[in-house]
């Protein structure tokens, strides 16, 4: 992913913290890992509260994830979750168990040749990104020899794309341990291609991109959204909107949620809006606060996604599988961009397939909540369904009960 048109054609203020514009800061962030993540890895004993041999792991890399594997975690004595070691898993740090990244140093010697192989296949774009392949370096060699020394029954992942999931999914192919993957957020054909044993997916939208990714490898089953479970039957039943939610990412930009905002509490100063940044998003919003008092906020960080959802009646974001999530709660979406940064329009094909408006301008945005704050359709749910296959079906506010029973048959 990190050689795709999209990733490189990011926002600066994006791509920066990320990769380093400035190669001489590019440089200074890989010894900067090294020290840091590498060697303070081997001086980090690690002691895991379970025990891994044997196990059925559950792979994580944020805190989504393990949010996304935890029924698993729940119903199967015979499961653990497990990180890398230094991977930042949110308020769940402490209680994930850790996979050793204290031999990752061994195998930097093998970088210059990765770079050079990489150069002649991606061009310029590789030495764009040199920090990135660095960081890769070295997960599949520590993966391997961690899967042979705990010889894990099998790995559930709910990641597909991250540098570390890839080298883990590669070295339990190598290693002939059988992988599964659960879906955790809407995805896009710029993900690579499915490739695990058994794959459960909400529902026909992620397959149908997932075909347009490459070759469909494996079991797939579609098993609706497992995390929506205990929020389903909680669907909003307000005939109009009277509180809405204003979710931002850190595609966004700041000087257009300002002026979203003051257009917005100014415009409905009868309605209840509430602000939450994607929990990866290290902006400093306190400004929106000091002007707007009476302007509530979310923490990302502490308040799942649902529960936040469960108290609006309307959203108001970008490029977010937040639409999804609050589509199918009844809660009424509207696909607003806050800026006009030439990337991800309509990202998850969310506006054209139905399942939410659109405002193209504030002036539209304002129309369209003046028209749900008289009527909010009682069925907007329903517009979910070609992303959720149990929407409508018994299986509805179920897909765990699905997800576990499917599981359970593959592992045997």
């Amino acid at each position: 992913m990190r050689f795709t048109d999209l990733f490189s054609s990011l926002p600066e203020p994006i791509l920066d913290p990320i990769s380093p514009t400035s190669p001489w800061r590019r440089l200074l962030k890989v010894l900067g890992y090294a020290v840091v993540r590498l060697v303070g890895n081997v001086f980090r004993l690690i002691q895991n509260p379970e025990q891994l041999r044997g196990a059925v792991w559950l792979y994580v890399v944020s805190q989504n994830n393990y949010e996304a594997l935890q029924f698993i975690r729940e119903a199967r004595p015979d499961s653990v979750l497990v990180a890398g070691q230094s991977k930042e898993i949110g308020r769940y740090n402490a209680v994930v168990n850790r996979l050793s990244l204290r031999r990752k140093l061994l195998y930097y010697w093998q970088f210059p040749l990765v770079l050079a192989a990489l150069l002649r296949t991606e061009g310029r774009r590789a030495w764009r990104f040199f920090d990135l392949i660095f960081n890769a370096v070295g997960y599949y060699e520590v993966y391997g020899r961690a899967l042979r020394h705990y010889r894990p029954r099998a790995i559930i992942f709910a990641n597909d794309h991250n540098d570390d999931s890839r080298a883990l999914l590669l070295a339990a192919r190598a290693c002939g341990v059988p992988t599964a993957y659960v879906q955790h957020a809407s995805v896009s054909t710029n993900f690579p291609p499915l490739s695990f044993d058994l794959s459960l997916l909400e529902g026909q939208d992620a397959l149908d991109k997932y075909r347009q990714c490459g070759p469909v490898l494996g079991r797939v089953e579609l098993v609706g959204m497992p995390k929506a479970d205990a929020f389903l039957a909680q669907k909003n039943q307000h005939p109009t909107v009277q509180r809405v939610g204003m979710a931002c990412n850190v595609l966004d930009a700041t000087d257009a949620i300002a002026a979203a905002v003051d257009h917005l509490l100014g415009t409905f100063p009868d309605l209840n809006f509430t602000f939450r940044a994607h929990p990866s998003d290290r902006r400093d919003f306190t400004f929106l606060r000091r002007k707007h008092p009476q302007l509530r906020f979310s923490d990302a960080r502490r308040q799942n996604v649902f529960e936040f959802l469960r108290e609006q009646d309307a959203l108001i974001a970008a490029d977010t599988s937040t639409h999804l999530e609050a589509t199918l709660l009844n809660v009424v979406s509207i696909y607003y961009r806050f800026g006009a940064h030439a990337i991800a329009d309509d990202y998850y094909g969310y506006v054209a397939h139905g399942l939410v408006d659109r405002a193209h301008s504030l002036p539209e945005l304002t129309a369209l909540l003046r028209q749900y704050q008289q009527h909010k359709p009682a069925d907007q749910y329903r517009r979910a369904a070609y992303y959720n296959a149990t929407l409508g079906t018994p299986d509805e506010g179920h897909s765990q009960r699905r997800a576990l029973r499917l599981l359970g048959e593959w592992l045997g």
